[in-house]
């Protein structure tokens, strides 16, 4: 059973900025993908970003520029470092990570992001 502890949610003025990390332990096999989604009420989950082992990302529009993932494979440690925040990047961000050799997927518990003044 992989374990994922979340760190760095916060309150932060526009334009501010925030890094999340992410821990990932009791993996018996590689966890290929690591990322963030984030979800404020009433809406889906939606990608914030992710990337692979091998250092592939991946992420939507909305966050390009601003955002930047990057992960350090032997610590199993995915970070997310948010700049140029803005009101709409409030949410809780969910840590990921894929197993693909146990078709298994996990999640963080959250950590709620406020961008407010």
């Amino acid at each position: 059973q992989v374990q994922l502890v979340e760190s760095g949610g916060g309150l932060v003025q526009p334009g501010g900025s925030l890094r999340l990390s992410c821990a990932a332990s009791g993996s018996r096999f590689i966890i290929y993908t690591m990322g963030w989604y984030r979800q404020t009420p009433g809406k889906q989950r939606e990608l914030v970003a992710t990337i692979t082992t091998d250092g592939s990302t991946n992420s939507p529009d909305s966050v390009k520029g601003r955002f930047t993932i990057s992960r350090d494979n032997p610590k199993n440690t995915v970070y997310l470092q948010m700049n140029s925040l803005k009101p709409e990047d409030t949410a809780v961000y969910f840590c990921y990570a894929g197993v693909p050799f146990t078709k298994t997927t996990y999640w963080g518990q959250g950590t709620q992001v406020t961008v407010s003044s």
